[in-house]
């Protein structure tokens, strides 16, 4: 494993662990959906390396499929945060 790979796997650690802190202690619930968001990426992102490092394409179908419940899931909690409802 090279170290630019290292340094990109800690570099999405440290970024999941403070969009953890985000979505704690987010002042508003609009900022803890950015970092729900935010998170769901950086999910997809440790797919595509798994996927890189093991050679098997089945990390990126994981990958794809959470990409698509995060965008189904962030469309919802905005729609609820602002107390719409789905019909509109």
């Amino acid at each position: 494993m090279s170290v630019l790979m290292m340094i990109y796997i800690w570099a999405l650690v440290i970024s999941a662990f403070l969009c953890l802190y985000r979505i704690g202690m987010g002042p508003t619930p609009p900022d803890r959906t950015v970092a729900i968001d935010n998170l769901g990426t950086i999910v997809v992102g440790f797919c595509a390396f798994l996927s890189l490092f093991t050679g098997k394409d089945f990390y990126l179908n994981i990958g794809i499929s959470w990409s698509l419940l995060a965008f189904v899931g962030t469309i919802a909690l905005a729609k609820f945060l602002e107390r719409r409802s789905f019909d509109e």
